[in-house]
């Protein structure tokens, strides 16, 4: 994975190190067990528009994109296609970009379950905009389109603070 910016180039050494380091990258016990685990992030995208759909997730307090912790023994990218079937109730399609996470994050987490740090994993997956979502009610508030102009319209805070970052690599990738 090419890093798109500095902050991305020093999460993916750290993580590369963390790595090398552990032979534990999956969460055992809610909420920090091991402290750093690793996620997969499944962020659902126009296929035409390039607007993204995101949920405003209960236990963080955030607009996010679908996805969840890794499961012990299990591929991140399975990991991202069971979260899209589990949390919108459809099969992945990884062909805009491709089935690799187009990027990598390290974050404190904040909300509920706060105290711990995600390695996050992006994934892109499409969608069109008329898909019917089936939303777990546990996990989400509530989930809707978001244009650009939306997402630069909105307070900070609102989304996972490495979004804008993801949002600028994913525009630059969808552009080549």
């Amino acid at each position: 994975m090419k890093p798109f910016d500095d902050l991305e180039r020093v999460h993916i050494e750290g993580t590369l190190r963390w790595l090398e380091g552990t032979d534990d990258v999956y969460r055992r016990i809610k909420p920090a067990t091991p402290p750093q685990h690793l996620v997969s992030y499944v962020v659902v995208v126009e296929p035409d528009t390039h607007e993204v759909y995101l949920v405003d997730h209960i236990n963080a307090g955030l607009w996010l994109p679908t996805g969840g912790h890794v499961e012990p023994g299990e591929d991140p990218a399975h990991a991202a296609a069971r979260e899209l079937r589990e949390e919108l109730g459809i099969e992945a399609d990884f062909g805009l970009v491709g089935a690799n996470p187009l990027f990598l994050t390290v974050t404190r987490t904040v909300g509920i379950d706060s105290g711990h740090t995600d390695v996050s994993l992006w994934y892109v997956a499409a969608a069109p905009m008329d898909s019917r979502f089936q939303l777990d009610p546990d996990e989400f508030r509530e989930g809707r389109w978001w244009s650009p102009a939306d997402i630069a319209a909105a307070p900070a805070g609102t989304f996972d603070p490495h979004y804008p970052r993801f949002a600028a690599k994913l525009s630059a990738r969808l552009r080549t």
